[in-house]
């Protein structure tokens, strides 16, 4: 394999970075030791641009292009977003409602077909003289899970190599 540019990230099926890489978890390098790295990426990623220089942090995150693109909102390099979860207000919600009924009428089969409902003996019933059971909850203010299907891979920085030059 050629030697990799300084700064260029991989995805790395290992367990371990290998030498001259590291993980990129958002660890803080000591610019002294890392300058041709800091020159690349400065403090994009964090740290305080005197002492420290931050690697880009990956865990848990989809890695995503920087830019404008029609009809989307602009990204910056080392610009984060999203969330893991979200909680839906009612605004968020299109107007809809929840009117459950049932049957009072005495049940006569054990099973639910598309023209029985639930019965006054827990028994499914035919849908007639139905009644209304009162409107359910929405919502409920909990959180839901937020993420595209994923498979956990390490990302991994160059610290060493090739200093890229601009074309």
């Amino acid at each position: 394999m050629s030697e990799p540019f300084i700064a260029e990230v991989r995805i790395f099926a290992g367990n371990f970075a290998p030498r001259g890489w590291a993980f990129c978890d958002g660890q803080l390098l000591p610019v002294a030791q890392n300058t041709a790295l800091f020159s690349l990426i400065g403090t994009t990623y964090g740290g305080d641009g005197r002492t420290t220089t931050a690697l880009p942090n990956l865990q848990d995150r989809a890695a995503m292009h920087p830019g404008r693109g029609p009809g989307l909102t602009p990204q910056r390099l080392g610009q984060q977003g999203g969330a893991e979860t979200v909680t839906l207000s009612e605004a968020q919600i299109p107007a809809h409602t929840h009117v459950p009924k049932g049957s009072a009428m005495p049940a006569s089969s054990g099973s639910p077909t598309s023209s029985r409902v639930l019965a006054s003996s827990k028994i499914y019933g035919s849908a007639v003289d139905l009644v209304a059971m009162g409107g359910s909850n929405t919502g409920g203010g909990k959180a839901h899970h937020n993420k595209q299907p994923y498979l956990g891979l390490n990302f991994i920085i160059a610290l060493t190599g090739l200093y890229p030059s601009r074309s």
